[in-house]
C-alpha cells in the first residue's frame, strides 16, 4: 500500500488510545459553558439520591405499615412517597435539557473548527483524503463526542453516587446483609472487563468501516454517471457488497458481546439475590438480628431491590466506558485533522497586499506533487500586464499546475514565483488570491439562486454589476427566460442546466468579481459551437487591459493570444506568437496540425506547406 493510500486509512492506525491530554483538550470545550455542566452535574446528583430511596420506602411500607397492618400516617407515607418522585422527574427534565443544551453547543464549537480548518486547508489535503472520510470527522465522529458530553461523563459520576448511596443504605440497614450482596461483585467486574476490552476493538472496528462506507458512497454516489455510461454498475454493486458487509460484520460482532454481558451481569445479579434471600432466611429462622436489631421482610425487600440498582449501575459503567473510549478515538482523529500543519498561509508581515498591476515571473520553477516526480522543470517566463498568454502541451505537460503554483494552492520546491516583483510566498493569501478569477472545465455551482452563484458570497458585488457580467457574457439571454430569473434556484451542482448554461454562469462569476488576472482552464471546451460563438467576443473583450492565462487543448481557440507558451513533459519547450511557432515548425506545429490534419492549414507567412510533415510518435 503506498503512502498516500495509507493516508486514507489513518483511522486503522490509531489503536489504543488512553491519552490524558486528549481527555483533558476535550474538557477545554465545555469551558465557555461550565456553569450550565455544573448545574447538569449538580442535578443529576440530586437526581440519583432520590432514585436510592426508593427501596427504604419499600422496606418503610412493608415494615411500619403492611406488616403491623398500621393505618395511621399512611397518607403522610404515601405524599412523601409520590413528593419524591415528582422531584425526581423535574429535575431529570431539567438535567436532560441542561446536558443537551451543553452537547450541542460543544458540538457546533467542535464543527465550526473543524470546517474553517478544512476552508483554510491547501489543496495538497484534500488530493490524499477522500472526501468521505473527512465528512466522518464532521459527522460520525463529532456525534460520538457529543455522547461523551451528553451521556458519558455526567451518568458516570451520577452512576458513581448511586452506587456509593446504595453501599452506605445497604450498610445501615444491615451489614451482614450488604456482605453478602456483594459477594458477586468479582463476578460482576470480571465480566466487565471482558466486555470492555472486546467491545472497545468492536467499536474502533464500527467506526473505521463506516469511514471506509462514506468513502465508497461519496465516490460512486458523485460518479453515478460514470458508472452507468461503462455499465460498471455489476461491479460497483460487488464492492459496496463487500464494503457493507464488513460494516455488518463489525456491527454484529459488538452486539455478540453485547448478547453475552448483559443477560450474563443479569445472572451475577440473580446470583447475588438468591444469596440474599438464603441468608435471610437463615437468620430469619435462626432468629438472628444485627445490633439489637431483628431483620425483617421489610430489611429483605428493600435488599433485593438494592441488588437490582447495584448492578444497573456497574452494569452501566461499563456501557459508558466504551462511549468514552469511542469518544477518546474520535476526537484522536479529529485532533489530527485540528493539528496538521497547513503548509500554505499568509507569512506574519506581508510584503505586499491589496491589487496587482498584473506581472507575473517564473524564475527556474520547479514543483513536484510528490517527492522528486517532477511536474515542473526550471521553468522561466514572463507574463507583463495586461498581456494574454496561452498554456498550450499535451496532458500532464504541467499547464494548469502553472496556474495552481500562480494562485499558490501549492508552494514550489525550487526557484520562486514573484507577482508584482514580490514573491507570492511573501503576499497577504486573501489579497493574493482576490486578484485572481478562474473560469474551469468542470463548473463548480452551489445551491441557493443564479444571482447568488455569481456573486458567490461577495456582498461588495450588487445586483447592477451581477447583470452587467451577464450580459458581457451573454448569459442574460438564458437567465431571463428562467422562472425566477436571478432568483431562480440552482440545485446541487446545478443540475437542470445544459454544460452551457452553467459555463456561462461562471464566466458571470468571474468577470463580477472584476480581477486583475484571468485564468481561463479549458474554459470553453464545454460548450457548443453557437454557445461558444456568443462567448468568445465577450471574452476578447474581457481580457483586454487584464493579465490573462488560458489552458486550452483546442488550438483554434488561442491563436489571438499574445504569446503562446508550449508545455512538454513539465519543460518549457517553446514561446512566441502563433505565426512564429509555426514558423519555427516546432512542437507547436507538430500539435497544430495534429488537431488539423484533416483539414487545410491557414497560416498567413509565406513558405509554410503541409509537406514533408512527420507526425510525433
Amino acid at each position: 500500500m503506498s503512502d498516500a493510500v495509507a493516508k486514507y486509512h489513518e483511522e486503522d492506525a490509531i489503536g489504543k488510545t488512553y491519552d490524558l491530554r486528549i481527555a483533558r483538550r476535550l474538557l477545554r470545550y465545555l469551558r465557555p459553558y461550565w456553569k450550565t455542566a455544573a448545574a447538569a452535574l449538580f442535578l443529576t446528583f440530586i437526581t440519583n439520591i432520590l432514585i436510592s430511596t426508593q427501596p427504604y420506602f419499600t422496606k418503610m411500607a412493608v415494615d411500619d405499615f403492611i406488616t403491623p397492618k398500621k393505618t395511621d400516617g399512611l397518607w403522610v407515607f404515601a405524599v412523601a412517597f409520590f413528593g419524591v418522585f415528582l422531584f425526581r422527574f423535574l429535575f431529570s427534565y431539567v438535567q436532560e435539557i441542561l446536558l443537551n443544551t451543553v452537547g450541542q453547543r460543544v458540538m457546533f464549537d467542535i464543527r465550526t473548527e473543524l470546517f474553517t480548518k478544512l476552508q483554510k486547508q491547501e489543496i495538497a489535503y484534500f488530493d490524499n483524503y477522500p472526501v468521505g472520510r473527512t465528512m466522518t470527522r464532521l459527522t460520525g465522529d463529532v456525534d460520538a463526542l457529543n455522547e461523551l458530553f451528553t451521556s458519558g461523563v455526567i451518568d458516570v459520576l451520577g452512576d458513581l453516587v448511586i452506587i456509593f448511596a446504595i453501599l452506605g443504605i445497604m450498610f445501615f440497614l444491615d451489614w451482614k446483609l450488604a456482605l453478602v450482596s456483594l459477594i458477586t461483585v468479582p463476578l460482576l467486574f470480571t465480566a466487565t472487563n471482558w466486555f470492555r476490552k472486546h467491545a472497545r476493538t468492536g467499536f474502533d472496528r464500527v467506526r473505521t468501516r463506516n469511514a471506509r462506507l462514506n468513502a465508497f458512497l461519496q465516490e460512486y454516489i458523485s460518479g453515478a454517471q460514470t458508472v452507468q455510461l461503462f455499465n460498471a454498475e455489476g461491479k460497483a454493486k460487488s464492492r459496496f457488497r463487500k464494503i457493507n458487509n464488513d460494516y455488518r460484520e463489525a456491527n454484529i460482532e459488538t452486539i455478540y458481546y453485547y448478547s453475552i454481558f448483559y443477560p450474563m451481569v443479569d445472572l451475577i445479579g440473580a446470583v447475588g439475590i438468591a444469596a440474599v434471600i438464603f441468608f435471610f432466611g437463615f437468620e430469619y429462622l435462626a432468629g438472628f438480628s444485627t445490633a439489637g436489631q431483628a431483620v425483617t421482610i421489610g430489611i429483605l425487600a428493600s435488599f433485593i431491590q438494592y441488588s437490582l440498582q447495584l448492578f444497573q449501575p456497574i452494569r452501566d459503567l461499563s456501557d459508558k466506558f466504551n462511549v468514552l473510549q469511542a469518544a477518546i478515538v474520535a476526537s484522536h482523529r479529529i485532533f489530527i485533522l485540528l493539528d496538521r500543519d497547513i503548509e500554505v498561509t499568509s507569512p506574519a508581515e506581508p510584503k505586499h497586499e491589496g491589487k496587482v498591476v498584473g506581472r507575473i515571473e517564473f524564475e527556474n520553477v520547479w514543483f513536484a506533487y510528490k517527492e522528486e516526480d517532477w511536474v515542473l522543470k526550471d521553468v522561466s517566463f514572463t507574463v507583463e500586464p495586461g498581456e494574454s498568454i496561452a498554456l498550450v502541451g499535451h496532458t500532464g505537460s504541467g499547464k494548469t499546475t502553472i496556474t495552481n503554483l500562480i494562485m499558490r494552492f501549492y508552494d514550489v520546491q525550487r526557484g520562486r514565483i514573484l507577482l508584482d516583483g514580490t514573491d507570492i510566498r511573501e503576499w497577504n493569501l486573501h489579497d493574493l488570491r482576490s486578484n485572481f478569477a478562474v473560469v474551469l472545465q468542470d463548473v463548480f455551482l452551489f445551491r441557493g439562486t443564479v444571482a447568488e452563484n455569481i456573486r458567490l458570497g461577495n456582498s461588495k458585488i450588487d445586483d447592477d454589476a451581477i447583470m452587467w457580467a451577464a450580459k458581457e457574457v451573454r448569459a442574460d439571454e438564458f437567465i431571463a427566460k428562467l422562472d425566477d430569473g436571478y432568483s431562480s434556484e440552482v440545485q446541487e451542482r446545478g443540475a437542470g442546466l445544459s454544460v452551457g448554461q452553467k459555463q456561462l454562469i461562471s464566466f458571470a462569476r468571474a468577470l463580477s468579481f472584476d480581477p486583475s488576472i484571468l485564468i481561463l482552464d479549458e474554459a470553453t471546451s464545454s460548450i457548443d459551437t453557437e454557445t461558444e460563438q456568443l462567448i468568445q467576443q465577450a471574452v476578447t473583450r474581457v481580457m483586454t487591459g487584464r493579465t490573462s492565462l488560458v489552458v486550452a487543448h483546442r488550438l483554434s481557440t488561442i491563436q489571438d493570444c499574445d504569446r503562446i507558451i508550449v508545455m512538454h513533459h513539465g519543460e518549457l519547450r517553446e514561446i512566441g506568437t502563433h505565426a512564429e511557432l509555426l514558423a519555427n515548425r516546432g512542437l507547436y506545429w507538430r500539435l497544430y496540425r495534429l488537431q488539423y490534419s484533416d483539414e487545410k492549414l491557414h497560416i498567413s507567412e509565406p513558405g509554410i506547406t503541409t509537406e514533408g510533415y512527420v507526425s510525433p510518435a
